[in-house]
């Protein structure tokens, strides 16, 4: 099993705000560059995509309100569970702890091809997140 985690950061939201924009896979769609949005299809539970030449899905496996959102995937070309964690930050209600896990059933030569862009991704999200 690979596991990846991103840098933790600290956000300017409430856990609660943050937590909403993850809830829903539709609100996806709405960040996507207008070329992109025409691959993509998403309801409240899933969202699917061509990435690449392949067809990928991925599906909210569980909601613990205001304090983490888990995915798995979802007809994509390997196994994968995202777990997004937003947590107070202590003295402060407006703001959050947040990171991501991912984990993965990786054979060697996709954990070689996929280990760094996959921390770098999320690295990227917890960065976009810090600057709200």
């Amino acid at each position: 099993m690979t596991e990846i985690q991103s840098k933790h950061g600290i956000v300017n939201r409430a856990p609660a705000e943050l937590y909403m924009l993850f809830v829903d896979m539709r609100n996806f769609v709405e960040y996507l560059p207008e070329d992109q949005k025409s691959k993509v299809t998403a309801d409240y539970d899933s969202l699917k995509a061509e990435v690449q030449g392949f067809s990928m899905g991925v599906r909210c496996s569980a909601r613990e309100p205001y304090s983490r959102v888990s995915y798995v995937d979802d007809g994509a070309p390997f196994q994968f569970n995202v777990d997004f964690f937003f947590e107070p930050v202590e003295g402060n209600d407006h703001k959050t702890e947040f990171h991501i896990n991912f984990s993965a059933e990786l054979n060697l030569m996709m954990k070689m091809l996929l280990n760094n862009m996959i921390k770098e991704g999320m690295d990227k999200i917890v960065d976009k997140l810090e600057s709200l």
